[in-house]
């Protein structure tokens, strides 16, 4: 840490001086200053992935897009991923010279990197995101933020008093379509709004429990499952962890960070929280798959607007995010922007209006605010109060209750079952870093 704040002062007198060449300070690699481990030229941004699955790879390959970036190492609990990552990674940088490792401690206390991408199962990331953000490391991390409220709050807190930049991988807010969207409605194109639609995937309906298996060559299970209760291998490592509570919420919160994301974002309320959550649910009966396979919850917020979360096929538009306002209502998916009239997206934000922050590339934003030390477009606290939505209704299905919840001090009002629920045990020896 003493090593980084150096470089970072150094960064800053450069700029401050003039000695710089460029409007925003170079992000040097980490040896620049004696650090040892980077292996790029003066130019290059120094990363790591933990995590390199699918997701993990995928980004990957969009950060290499850019020029600036040089991927160093890369950690997986499976040996099969991290050789895959060291024959990608190094094919890209035109090398032999990737390093992996298995624990991502071993990784943090050997490479010195600028930055990191993590991409892993939704038990990890509180604890890994504040044990890097701990050493002083910007960090692009997956959604959802944290399996739990209380581990996403951990994880705004590490960001903020470590002074990281902090990019969520709900890059919708990086899209044209999204963009437009919101600044329609938040500039009140179709009158005031007071209710808004959120449709999310319709189950991966799994059922049953798959026999015990054997642990496929190497592959740590006992490290994958991390701060989750011990479970033997059932095959569930690579993609059905998504549907165990243990390790996820099922679409529901994989899911979140996105649509309700942008239901926040057009409404001005992605840095707040509901005060009111009710809502059913609909578990299956047995098996090892436990999330729900069908979810319908309202949230109602302080200023009276109610957004209702839901499956898909329960709402009238399908996925993404749809607000009625007093003149009408726009709809925005992956696929589309459409309004009840079509007039209505022509319209012009003048100049006295709001314009949102915009961002024409998620991971090209993520780099500039490397260079600027600005606030990225989904910031960890934006990211943690659109997962908590998901997070709240959740509980509310689980207990069956109207809550009553403290969107300022992140608890429910005189519910002691329902506060239990906003965090979850962690198996020795993991826990979040402070």
């Amino acid at each position: 840490m003493e090593k980084r704040s150096t470089r970072r002062d150094f960064l800053k007198k450069t700029v401050a001086t003039g000695i710089g060449i460029t409007v925003f300070p170079q992000i040097l690699p980490a040896s620049t200053l004696g650090r040892s481990g980077a292996i790029a030229p003066n130019d290059r941004i120094a990363m790591a992935v933990i995590g390199s699955g699918s997701r993990g790879m995928s980004n990957v390959n969009w950060f290499n897009q850019n020029k600036e970036i040089q991927f160093i190492a890369a950690c997986d609990v499976d040996a099969n991923h991290r050789d895959r990552a060291k024959a990608v990674i190094d094919k890209h940088n035109k090398n032999s010279d990737l390093r992996t490792y298995p624990d991502y401690r071993e990784l943090l206390e050997k490479e010195k990197v600028d930055a990191m991408l993590i991409a892993l199962p939704d038990q990890w990331h509180a604890v890994i995101a504040t044990a890097v953000a701990s050493k002083g490391i910007d960090i692009f991390g997956e959604k959802p933020l944290a399996r739990t409220i209380r581990e996403g709050r951990a994880i705004v807190n590490a960001v903020e008093k470590n002074n990281i930049i902090w990019q969520t991988g709900s890059w919708q807010r990086s899209v044209a379509k999204f963009h437009r969207a919101c600044e329609l409605v938040i500039n009140k194109k179709i009158g005031e709004v007071k209710y808004a639609e959120v449709g999310l995937p319709d189950a991966h309906k799994l059922i049953g429990t798959p026999p015990v298996m054997q642990i496929p060559e190497g592959l740590d299970w006992n490290f994958w499952l991390g701060p989750a209760p011990t479970k033997p291998y059932r095959g569930v490592s690579h993609w059905d962890w998504r549907w165990i509570m243990d390790y996820s919420g099922g679409q529901l919160t994989d899911w979140a960070g996105h649509h309700i994301d942008i239901a926040h974002w057009g409404l001005g309320l992605d840095r707040n929280g509901p005060v009111e959550i009710e809502g059913k649910g609909v578990y299956p009966d047995e098996g090892i798959y436990d999330v729900p396979v069908e979810f319908d919850f309202t949230c109602k917020y302080e200023n009276g607007i109610k957004i209702r979360v839901a499956n898909r096929s329960r709402l009238p538009y399908d996925m993404g995010t749809t607000w009625y306002g007093e003149n009408g209502w726009i709809h925005v998916d992956r696929s589309k922007l459409i309004a009840e009239n079509p007039e209505v997206l022509k319209e012009t934000i003048g100049d006295n209006e709001i314009h949102l922050y915009k961002s024409y590339d998620h991971v090209r934003n993520f780099i500039e605010c490397l260079k600027s030390r600005k606030e990225t477009i989904t910031p960890a606290e934006i990211a943690h109060r659109s997962i908590s939505v998901g997070l709240l209704g959740e509980i509310a299905m689980l207990t069956g209750q109207k809550l009553s919840w403290d969107p300022e001090k992140e608890v429910f009002n005189d519910n002691n079952h329902a506060n239990r629920l906003l965090s979850r045990p962690m198996r020795s020896p993991w826990k979040l870093t402070e």
